[in-house]
């Protein structure tokens, strides 16, 4: 089976976050997934089944669980479909229903997510002590807490206690603030709880950030830049109760599992 390395939301290799990407051939056991994302290491691997005349199949695992929802490792598996001659319009069946991608200009993938609007609410308790800051606001969405904190360089600067965080009841953690360059918005990304310390670039996170911040800022159509220590750059349309998550992706390396 064909296995690959892919970088979203970047077009620099070395950047953004990166995605195995395996091509089953077969049926395989939920237990043999697991173990090839723990040996990957990758914070998602995504695994892909031919959906014949209908939708590809594709399920998502970190190094330690699966996961309900994930944007880079979709965008990486869109990415090595289309360099293997697939053209337009890609549907993939999945655990948040089926997920739609595009090639869109200068060589962008598009990708048809549904929005996850937070809703606010008390900050968790420990929140403010394992982020080292106190938010000035807090939401919730279906899979993760928002806070966000008075500035970019508050979340640039952050060195947040991962122990702590894991107690937070939460897929992860997202902190945020108004962008202060050519983003509209900054975040980061923590999931100590799935095995993900900090997740360089995340895809699902921006189902949560495009609503909050097409909300603040009055516009459906925004940039949005996590600065992470890799960082990466994921352009967000809201579309009612969907969202349009683009991005470019770059292959690092493939080759073939021998398992």
């Amino acid at each position: 089976m064909r296995v690959f390395t892919v970088d979203s939301f970047t077009d620099k290799p070395f950047r953004g976050n990166p995605a195995g990407v395996c091509l089953l051939d077969d049926p395989v056991p939920d237990e043999w997934m697991q173990a090839v994302a723990a040996e990957m290491r990758h914070s998602e691997t995504a695994f892909v089944t031919d959906g014949g005349q209908g939708p590809y199949g594709l399920r998502w695992f970190t190094p330690a669980v699966e996961v309900a929802l994930c944007g880079h490792a979709t965008l990486a598996t869109a990415h090595v479909l289309y360099s293997l001659g697939a053209r337009g319009r890609l549907e993939f069946a999945t655990k948040s229903g089926v997920l739609a991608t595009e090639q869109a200009g200068d060589d962008l993938i598009a990708m048809d997510f549904p929005a996850a609007p937070p809703e606010k609410t008390e900050a968790p308790d420990g929140l403010a002590e394992a982020l080292g800051v106190t938010p000035v606001w807090v939401g919730r969405s279906r899979f993760d807490v928002l806070a966000e904190v008075e500035s970019a360089d508050v979340v640039r600067g952050l060195r947040p206690d991962v122990e702590r965080l894991t107690a937070v009841d939460a897929r992860g953690v997202i902190v945020t603030a108004p962008g202060d360059g050519s983003a509209d918005f900054v975040s980061r990304f923590f999931a100590p709880r799935v095995g993900v310390p900090e997740d360089p670039v995340t895809g699902s996170a921006h189902c949560v950030l495009s609503p909050y911040w097409s909300g603040r800022l009055g516009r459906d159509a925004l940039v949005g830049a996590q600065v992470s220590e890799r960082g990466g750059t994921v352009r967000t349309t809201l579309r009612g109760d969907r969202v349009e998550l683009a991005g470019h992706a770059v292959t690092v390396w493939s080759g073939e599992l021998q398992v």
